[in-house]
This record gives structure tokens, sequence and C-alpha cells, in this order.
């Protein structure tokens, strides 16, 4: 008899490879539903931070990086899936539908990809400028394609622009106390809590200071670390949507946004997702007028090269299977 549903095992392993994908603060907003045949991908509305994200556009986007992760490792355990976005309008935070049917060979491009989900972290150091450009970037444009994204890249002239609107959305928010504390929430050393991000993973004053574009976190250390970079050399894109900030749009950013940084982890590139100055319409409209985008920017990536004597990085924490998964008949 055909096999017409993978075994809970394997959706286990697929649901914790898929929850290494970005969010905002590290928050994993999400959590999974398994009946019968399908599977539903729901957005955790108690995870959300309403401080930072006060209209819950980047929960959103978090889940569609999390969904294209699930694909992605659902691929490489031999499943293709098709996926229903938004398949009840009254159940807004219900997100995606999924079924899977067997599909053999894994081919060695799936292995890559899942493989990269392990790999990549957001890196906040200075980076070295990206190899052989021209050729990751049309594979970027490509990977975009299917989820109805624009993809620019600011060039050179355009850079210092960018970065005073940086500054400028930080220095606005400098007294904001909930922003804040929301902040120093996720930086904190103090606490065990699961989704608090490692010190090896956030950057010194003088590292970031050797980096334009980027959200100011409480320093950590006084580190040096990739010393021969005097500045960062990274390609900033632009994800932006067509339509706003409609939850469809903004959905399949996340999981475009999930397509880039796996793209660029088997590529060989160190990224880092910028969402701050996507926060605030100020930011917003200077990062449109740079790119020329008719479109709503939702998020910035910054793509290089980071170094062969870099120290290991703790891995992120991540939530237990046990907490985002559950199986129903």
């Amino acid at each position: 008899m055909p096999v017409t549903a993978p075994e809970p095992e394997v959706i286990r392993d697929a649901v914790m490879l898929a929850g290494r994908a970005p969010s905002l603060h590290n928050s994993q907003p999400w959590r999974w539903v398994v009946e019968d045949t399908k599977m539903h991908l729901w957005a955790d509305p108690r995870r959300m931070l309403h401080a930072t994200d006060h209209t819950g556009r980047e929960l959103t986007l978090s889940c569609g990086a999390v969904l294209d992760h699930l694909r992605v490792a659902m691929a490489a355990a031999g499943w293709d899936s098709a996926t229903e976005r938004l398949p009840d309008p009254s159940e807004p935070d219900h997100l995606a539908t999924l079924q899977f049917r067997p599909a053999e060979p894994v081919t060695e491009a799936q292995q890559q990809r899942a493989a990269a989900i392990l790999r990549r972290r957001t890196d906040r150091l200075p980076f070295a400028a990206p190899a052989a450009w021209p050729a990751l970037e049309s594979a970027l444009r490509r990977a975009v394609l299917p989820y109805e994204v624009t993809l620019d890249v600011v060039v050179d002239e355009a850079r210092p622009t960018l970065a005073e609107a940086s500054r400028l959305t930080e220095a606005l928010r400098r007294y904001d106390t909930s922003y804040l504390s929301e902040l120093r929430w996720w930086t904190s050393p103090f606490d065990s809590d699961a989704t608090r991000v490692p010190e090896s993973a956030m950057v010194s004053s003088s590292e970031a200071a050797r980096v334009d574009v980027a959200r100011a976190f409480p320093p950590a250390g006084g580190g040096h670390r990739r010393a021969a970079i005097d500045h960062d050399h990274s390609k900033i894109l632009v994800l932006s949507t067509p339509h706003d900030d409609d939850r469809l749009d903004v959905l399949r950013c996340g999981e475009a946004l999930s397509a880039v940084l796996l793209e660029c982890t088997v590529a060989g590139m160190a990224t880092c997702t910028l969402t701050h100055m996507t926060e605030m319409a100020m930011s917003r409209s200077v990062i449109a007028q740079v790119t020329g985008t008719a479109g709503e920017p939702q998020l910035l990536v910054r793509v290089g090269k980071s170094s062969l004597n870099d120290q290991p990085v703790e891995p992120t924490a991540r939530r237990p299977v046990t907490e985002v998964l559950k199986f129903r008949k």
C-alpha cells in the first residue's frame, strides 16, 4: 500500500530543523498542528513583541521564514509539499496548510539547502565583500521569483544615505523605554529563557562601529574580531512587497527571506537580516527612495564574507519541539 503521509518521526525532525529559522529577537512565534494528512502553521500571538513589532508584521515575516524552512527540511526527507496560504479567512492566525507527497530521489541541491539551515546564523560583525557576486545576485533574484517579492541591491553611492537613516532610526528610539526593555530582555546574559541570544553572537562597541547599517544592541565585551576588516563591505539587499503590508504578501516575503538566506549560506556567504529600519515609517520611506522601488520595503539583508579565523559562536537556543508541534486525530 503506498505511503500517503510522512511518519510522525519525520515531521518531528523537520519541525526541529525548521525551528532554526530566523525570527525577531528569536521570538519563534509559530506553532504547528498535524491533523490526518495535513499540517497547519499557526502564528503564536503570545510570542509577539508589542513594542518592537506593534502591528505583528514581523511576526508574520518570521512565520513565513519557518514555513519555507519546513518545506526545505521535508524535501530533504523525501517529501514534496503543496502550500495553501491563509486557508481560513475567519482565522487570521492560521497562516498555511501543507500536504505532502513522496518524492524520490532526493537531489543533492535539496540536501545542501537543508544542511544550510544548520550552518546559517545572524552574523552582526563587519563583512568582507561577497565573492563571485554577479552569479550570486542572479541566483538570489531567481530564488525570490516564486514569492512575488522584489529584490533590490543598494548601490554603493546610496549607502551613506541608508547609513544615516539607520543612525537616525536608532536615535529616535533611544528614549523608547518599552522598545529598549524588549531589547535588553533578549540580550540579557543573566536569564535562562530559551530564546535569549548568546553573548558570543553580540558585538562590542569597536566591532559595531565598523558596521554602518545595523540595529543598535547593548555592547558585549571589548572584542576586536575581524580587525583586518576596517569597515563593512557587504552588499545590502532590500526585499519589498507589492501591496504595502498585506498579510499574504508579508508571509510570502518571509518565505523569500528564507530562500535568500539559504542560497547565500550554500554559496559560503555570511548574512545578517535587518528589520529595525522597516519598523518606522520615516526610514522605510528612505529605503524606498534609495532603491527606487514602488513596493513596500519589508527588510534588509547584509551579505558578505566572514573570516576563516572566526571563533565558533554558540547557537541561539530554540524552543523544544513539544512546545511548537501537536498531533491531532
